[in-house]
């Protein structure tokens, strides 16, 4: 694959789920991202889950990138399953942040999480490169 194949598909869409307005760690990820040569389409804060999709599309993205720190990520994400199975989120979705309220029920909200449809579900922001990395990894085997 040439180096222009290669940087496109190294585009990501960024946002913070749609009852988030917390903007401090998106634009924190936004920066840690392209320093690591990812180029993400940051969407911003309160995000409706049908933008994430659109962007996706639009951009031919790589994955779609979900945080949220306010404990409420599987309201914000129950539509994802119905985005699937329409054929408008195609790409895998990763969620990082806070997926619950209080920590006793982070196990079951990741777990449900999974359920929705999320690909992966990261505990902090240093996971992120690597995973990125094994998605286009994947994409490129079966390209």
């Amino acid at each position: 694959m040439g180096d222009t194949a290669f940087r496109s598909r190294r585009r990501l869409v960024l946002g913070v789920a749609a009852s988030d307005a917390h903007a401090v760690a998106n634009r924190l990820i936004h920066l840690m991202l392209v320093q690591q040569g990812f180029r993400p389409h940051n969407l911003g804060v309160c995000t409706p889950l049908a933008e994430f999709a659109d962007a996706a599309a639009d951009l031919d993205a790589a994955a779609v990138i979900v945080g949220s720190v306010n404990g409420h990520a599987v309201e914000d994400l129950r539509g994802l399953p119905d985005l699937r199975r329409m054929g408008r989120l195609r790409c895998p979705v990763v969620f990082g942040g806070r997926p619950s309220i209080d920590a006793a029920g982070h196990p079951a909200a990741r777990a449900r999480l999974r359920d929705l449809g999320v690909d992966h579900v990261l505990d902090r922001p240093e996971e992120l490169p690597a995973v990125l990395d094994s998605i286009l990894s994947a994409a490129l085997t079966h390209a």
